[in-house]
């Protein structure tokens, strides 16, 4: 545990100083250390998620709400452009593919069933996640970790001002709250982009298409993807986070924060991905 912060009670959770460790004498010892680290970061970033969750009350005042809404406006607005882009290649590309397969058989016209499906249930949240991770993200690292090698946040916590509150919190709510609607927008061009697919290479008419995507997804498969978007986004809020408020050593460790965020949320994302996929349709 930390230093104490400015508020009576209150402890810091992240370490933001450099550690020296004496250099590990084998192999075993090397990996034993890195799996170490890597329990206690973790154990860290949810001491940290908790805390905000804590801190959501104070979502209401005035000064938090104007970052919630401005977070909100650079997770979803400025994300629409590279979103529109990747969305509708996505399904187009997901259309081609399954299309050439299933005309094998003669049965392309159910490339419409195949392309809702898989984008609500999976691409739409997935991809979804990859992009925000690595803009916005990639965003909140480095604007913590300057934060951080600046001293900022230390000056936070000398003015009695909680930096998890004050920088965490607005961001986890617009993450979460944006990451949905970023998915139903996401659904939504991987099929229009599936369905011009299927009308100018397969022949499959614009009618049988939507009649195929409608009649055989199921609400379900709608409601897990807004549900892995919703972990989605607090993921990416708690790894950027943590890694911006670990970061030490100037320049190098902003970058070096930033390159971890991305790396980390984008295996996080895979994994719990799979596993409420396994969850939900086991």
């Amino acid at each position: 545990m930390g230093p104490p912060l400015g508020r009576p009670g209150e402890t810091a959770i992240i370490h933001r100083e450099p550690e020296y460790f004496e250099p590990p004498i084998n192999f075993f010892a090397h990996i034993g250390r890195r799996i170490l680290l890597t329990l206690r970061n973790a154990g860290r970033s949810l001491v940290m998620l908790g805390e905000a969750f804590l801190c959501l009350r104070s979502a209401f005042t005035k000064r938090v709400r104007h970052e919630v809404l401005f977070q909100m406006f650079v997770t979803g607005i400025k994300s629409l452009g590279v979103i529109t882009v990747v969305a509708m290649f996505t399904g187009m590309i997901l259309a081609l593919q399954t299309g050439l397969e299933l005309r094998r058989f003669g049965q392309e016209v159910n490339i419409g069933t195949a392309v809702a499906v898989v984008m609500m249930r999976e691409m739409g949240p997935f991809m979804t996640g990859l992009i925000i991770a690595a803009s916005v993200g990639s965003a909140i690292a480095a604007q913590i970790g300057t934060m951080a090698v600046s001293e900022e946040i230390d000056a936070l916590e000398l003015m009695s001002i909680n930096p998890v509150k004050f920088l965490v919190t607005p961001r986890l709510i617009a993450l979460a709250v944006m990451m949905p609607i970023l998915t139903v927008y996401t659904n939504i061009l991987g099929i229009v982009g599936g369905a011009i697919v299927g009308a100018t290479q397969l022949g499959v008419s614009l009618t049988a298409y939507f009649d195929n995507a409608t009649r055989y997804a199921e609400n379900k498969d709608l409601y897990v993807g807004l549900f892995k978007a919703v972990l989605f986004g607090i993921i990416i809020t708690t790894v950027a986070c943590h890694q911006g408020f670990s970061t030490s050593e100037g320049a190098v460790g902003v970058g070096r924060s930033t390159r971890k965020t991305v790396i980390i949320s984008f295996l996080t994302i895979l994994v719990v991905g799979y596993m409420v996929t396994r969850l939900f349709y086991s």
